[in-house]
């Protein structure tokens, strides 16, 4: 077992374990969102690495089904949270958790320059996971949310697991090591969930805020991209001059999929709210 593969398995160990006190300490709904987190990426990276054939299209529906969920979670469920507890430094919280999550995307790309003990895919995974997981245990340590939400805000789990065990296994790498990011969240989120926020409405709206922003920007993140040189286009096998006529087809599928994304959302919350 390499190391790589062992910090991956030593993760799931520490999951078990901090999901062991989450259970003591009855924050059920922190439970199933850690979770389905993991078994959303846990079970997506097997098809991922045994994928020989183009599936651009269901990475497609994937990407925008789950972004267009957590653009609309995020909208609805934290956003009015942050600005109820004030309005302006809810708005400022927002914009800064936007602009901290492109900083932290654009910065993450550097891990491509550095000599780390596991594949550069992981490592910002992991990074992803661990910031986000931190972030939703504050919002489900503090205040009462559905495990709607935190559904919404993880969807994207599955279709990520997917394509980065398909990458790793392109380079004949094992995806076990994706076990790390997987259970991060999970992680980060039992941890990070015994922070108990002072009661000040201007802190807490722009903790909410930032909450807020960091998730949809983490959604438009994934929104679909049928370009030249983007992912989807790398799961192509036309050539180029007729990968121009293909995106064009997906571009209609990566909009149409975010806004059944979305609709979902809202269809639950009228039978569930």
């Amino acid at each position: 077992m390499n190391r790589s593969t062992a910090i991956g398995v030593g993760s799931v160990v520490v999951f078990v374990a901090l999901s062991a006190y989450a259970v003591t300490a009855q924050a059920w709904k922190l439970l199933v969102v850690s979770w389905a987190a993991f078994a959303a990426m846990a079970f997506a990276a097997p098809f991922g690495a045994r994928a020989r054939t183009e599936h651009a299209e269901g990475l497609v529906w994937g990407y925008g089904l789950a972004s267009g969920a957590m653009v609309t979670s995020a909208a609805v469920f934290l956003v009015p949270q942050a600005l109820g507890h004030h309005p302006q430094f809810g708005g400022f919280g927002i914009a800064f958790g936007i602009l901290a999550g492109f900083g932290a995307h654009t910065v993450g790309h550097r891990f491509a320059h550095m000599d780390l003990p596991m594949d550069r895919t992981v490592t910002e995974l992991s990074a992803h996971a661990i910031s986000a997981g931190a972030i939703i245990g504050i919002v489900y340590g503090n205040i009462d949310v559905g495990v709607g939400l935190g559904l919404a805000i993880v969807s994207h789990k599955g279709p990520a697991g997917y394509a980065a065990a398909r990458r790793l296994a392109g380079k004949d790498k094992s995806v076990f090591p994706l076990l790390l990011p997987a259970a991060g969240l999970g992680i980060a989120a039992i941890i990070s969930s015994v922070v108990s926020l002072p009661a000040t409405d201007a802190f807490r709206g722009i903790v909410f805020g930032f909450a807020s922003g960091v998730f949809l920007h983490v959604a438009m993140d994934f929104l679909p991209r049928c370009e030249i040189g983007s992912e989807i286009h790398d799961l192509l096998s036309v050539e180029d001059e007729h990968a121009h006529a293909v995106l064009d087809r997906l571009r209609l599928h990566a909009a149409f999929s975010t806004v059944v994304g979305g609709l979902a959302v809202f269809g639950a919350w009228l039978v569930l709210g």
